[in-house]
C-alpha cells in the first residue's frame, strides 16, 4: 500500500483507481463518466483549475488596489463633507478610542485579504511545482481560506447598513464610495479563485513531472 501511495503509507483515490463526485461525494471507479447518484460529470482532476485560480486571483488583487486608495465612506453634514478610506477609518477609530473595532476592521479589511492572496498563491505555486512537503498543512490552509471567504464582506456590510440608516436628508447622509464596490469585487474574485482550486491536486506527488 505504501509503495503505491505517498509518504507514511497513504494512498490517494486516484492511485486506488477511484474518483469522487465533486457534487455529492459519491465514489466511483475511475473509468466512470457520470455520478450514479446525482448524474454529475466525473473528473479525476480539473486540468484547467490553476488557470482559473490565477486569473481570479490577479483580478482580486487588482480590484483590491482601488479599494484601499479611494474612499469607502462619503459622509455629508450641514457643515462639512468627509471621505474615509479603509486605513483612514482605522486611524480615526483609534483616535476616537474604539481600538477594538479598529482592530476588527484592520484584520477584516487588510490582514485577511492579503493573507488570502498569499495563501492561494502559495497553494497554486506548490501544486505547479509538484511539492511533496506539508500536504496535510496545505490542505488545511485551503480549508481555512474557503471558510474565511464567507466572512470577508464585513466592511461592505457595515457600509450598506450605515448608508441605509443614516439618511437624514440635508442634516446628514452616508453613502458608499467607489472603494466599497472595489472591495466587494476583490472579495468575490478571491472567493472564485479559492473555489476554482482543485484541492485534490495537493496530493498528486510530482504531478507536473508526470
Amino acid at each position: 500500500m505504501g509503495s503505491a501511495g505517498t509518504e507514511g503509507g497513504l494512498i490517494t483515490a486516484r492511485d486506488a483507481g477511484l474518483v469522487a463526485c465533486q457534487r455529492c461525494g459519491q465514489v466511483h471507479a475511475q473509468d466512470s463518466l457520470y455520478c450514479k447518484r446525482c448524474d454529475g460529470r466525473l473528473q479525476s482532476r480539473d486540468t484547467e483549475s490553476l488557470q482559473r485560480v490565477w486569473a481570479w486571483l490577479f483580478a482580486g488583487m487588482i480590484a483590491y488596489i482601488p479599494a484601499n486608495i479611494y474612499p469607502m465612506l462619503l459622509t455629508s453634514t450641514l457643515v462639512e463633507r468627509s471621505e474615509s478610506t479603509i486605513i483612514g477609518g482605522v486611524v480615526e477609530l483609534i483616535e476616537y478610542g474604539s481600538i477594538g473595532i479598529a482592530i476588527i476592521v484592520f484584520v477584516a479589511s487588510v490582514v485577511i485579504p492579503i493573507g488570502k492572496f498569499l495563501a492561494i498563491g502559495y497553494l497554486a505555486i506548490s501544486v505547479q511545482r509538484g511539492s511533496q512537503d506539508n500536504q496535510h498543512q496545505r490542505h488545511k490552509a485551503y480549508e481555512v481560506v474557503e471558510f474565511i471567504g464567507r466572512w470577508s464582506m464585513i466592511d461592505v456590510f457595515v457600509v450598506a447598513i450605515l448608508s441605509a440608516l443614516v439618511q437624514l436628508n440635508t442634516i446628514a447622509t452616508i453613502n458608499p464610495g467607489i472603494a466599497a464596490v472595489s472591495f466587494a469585487l476583490s472579495v468575490i474574485f478571491t472567493m472564485l479563485s479559492a473555489q476554482s482550486f482543485d484541492s485534490r491536486m495537493i496530493w498528486d506527488v510530482n504531478r507536473t513531472a508526470e
